[in-house]
C-alpha cells in the first residue's frame, strides 16, 4: 500500500512540473509567436506586481519629471521579470518532473534541472528519459532567450513608428499637445482646408497602434524619449481636434475628419479591450463625459477670438462635439491613467469618476 502511495504521488509531481514547463511556455507563445492579442495569466500578473513596487516607489517624488524618470524603466524591468519568471517555472517544472521519475533527492533534481536549463553541463544523468528531460529542458531555454532577443527589435521598430508622429505633432499642436492649439496654428498658416493629409497619416497610426499595442502589450509602457510627450495625450490631441472642427468650425465638412475619429476610437477600445478596462461599446449622444459645457465654451471663445470661423450656434456645436467625445472618453481617460501620461488639456488633467478595477489598485 505504501509503494502504491509513493508511486501515485511521484505521478502527481511529475504532472504538476509538466503543468507548470507546458503553462509558461504556451505564455511565452502568446507573448513573443502570436500575432494577436491574447490574455496572458504570466504577463498581467507579473507587470501587474513590478507595477506596485514602481508606484511605491512613486509615493516619494513631488514632480512629474521625478516620476517620469521612475516609470521608464517599468516596461523594460517588466519584461526582464516575464522572463526570470518563465525561467523559474520551467526550472521547477523539470525539478518535479526529475523528481518524479528518479524519486531521489530534492536537490539531485533542481542540480539536473538548472544545468539543463542554463545548459552548464554540471550535472549528469544516465537513463533515457532522463536525457530526453535533460534535452527539451536546455531547448525550452534556449528557445526562450532566442526569442526575447528577436523579440526587442521588433519593440524597438513598432516603438519608433510611433514616436515619429508623436514628435512631429509638437510642432502642430504644442507641448503638451492641445486641440485648440493646434486648430490656432493651422488657422494662422492657412491650413484648415488642408488638414485632410493630417486626418489619413493619423488614421493609419491609429491602425498601426491597434495592431502592435494588442499584440505587443508592453509597448503601451513604452515612454516617450520626452517626458512631456505621450503617445495616449497625442491620440486624445488629434481626436479633440477633429471632434472640434467638425462640431464648431464653420468649414466645409471633411469626412476623413469623421474616419479618423472612428479609426482613433476604435483603436483606443481595442488597447483598453486588452488590458479588461471596461467601457460602453454603443454610447448614447447625450451620455455624460468628462469634459464640461462650461470648458468647451472657453475653447469656443478662444478659437473665435483668434478668428476662426465658428458656427453660430453655440449649443448645438456643443452637443455634436458631445457627440463626437462620448465614443472615447473613457477609453482615453482610462489608458492615460494606466500610463502615467504627463499632465495635457482634456486628456490626463482629470480623472475617471468610475475607474475599472486595474485602475483602483493603483490608485490605492
Amino acid at each position: 500500500m505504501y509503494d502504491i502511495l509513493w508511486l501515485l504521488l511521484r505521478i502527481l509531481v511529475f504532472l504538476l512540473g509538466a503543468t507548470s514547463v507546458i503553462a509558461a511556455a504556451l505564455s511565452a507563445i502568446r507573448t513573443f509567436v502570436l500575432p494577436r492579442s491574447a490574455s496572458d495569466v504570466f504577463s498581467s500578473n507579473v507587470f501587474l506586481v513590478v507595477r506596485i513596487f514602481f508606484e511605491i516607489r512613486k509615493r516619494r517624488t513631488t514632480t512629474y519629471e521625478q516620476r517620469d524618470q521612475i516609470m521608464e524603466l517599468y516596461a523594460p524591468m517588466s519584461l526582464l521579470a516575464l522572463l526570470v519568471t518563465w525561467l523559474l517555472c520551467i526550472q521547477l517544472g523539470y525539478t518535479a518532473m526529475f523528481w518524479g521519475l528518479n524519486s531521489g533527492s530534492l536537490y539531485r533534481a533542481f542540480e539536473i534541472s538548472g544545468s539543463s536549463l542554463f545548459t552548464l553541463g554540471i550535472a549528469f544523468v544516465d537513463t533515457f528519459p532522463d536525457t530526453l528531460l535533460t534535452f527539451s529542458e536546455a531547448a525550452i531555454g534556449l528557445l526562450l532567450v532566442a526569442l526575447l532577443i528577436s523579440y526587442l527589435p521588433t519593440i524597438y521598430t513598432s516603438f519608433s513608428r510611433r514616436e515619429e508622429a508623436v514628435t512631429l505633432l509638437e510642432t502642430r499642436a504644442g507641448s503638451p499637445p492641445s486641440a485648440v492649439e493646434m486648430i490656432k496654428r493651422y488657422y494662422r498658416i492657412g491650413g484648415l482646408e488642408r488638414l485632410t493629409e493630417v486626418w489619413r497619416s493619423w488614421e493609419k497610426w491609429f491602425a498601426e497602434i491597434e495592431e502592435s499595442h494588442t499584440s505587443l502589450g508592453s509597448l503601451t509602457f513604452f515612454r516617450s524619449p520626452q517626458p512631456q510627450r505621450s503617445w495616449v495625450t497625442a491620440a486624445g490631441a488629434i481626436l479633440d481636434t477633429a471632434s472640434l472642427i467638425n462640431a464648431a468650425l464653420d468649414i466645409p465638412h471633411d469626412p476623413q475628419a469623421d474616419l479618423c475619429i472612428r479609426a482613433g476610437y476604435l483603436c483606443l477600445r481595442y488597447v483598453s479591450s486588452f488590458f479588461k478596462m471596461p467601457f460602453d461599446p454603443n454610447p448614447a449622444p447625450t451620455d455624460p463625459i468628462s469634459i464640461s459645457q462650461v470648458e468647451f465654451n472657453l475653447a469656443y471663445d478662444e478659437l473665435a477670438a483668434e478668428g476662426v470661423p465658428m458656427k453660430p450656434d453655440r449649443e448645438q456645436a456643443w452637443r455634436d462635439f458631445s457627440g463626437w467625445r462620448v465614443n472615447y472618453d473613457t477609453p482615453l481617460l482610462a489608458l492615460a491613467e494606466l500610463t502615467d501620461a504627463p499632465r495635457a488639456p482634456w486628456v490626463s488633467d482629470r480623472f475617471l469618476i468610475h475607474p475599472p478595477r486595474l485602475l483602483v489598485r493603483y490608485r490605492r
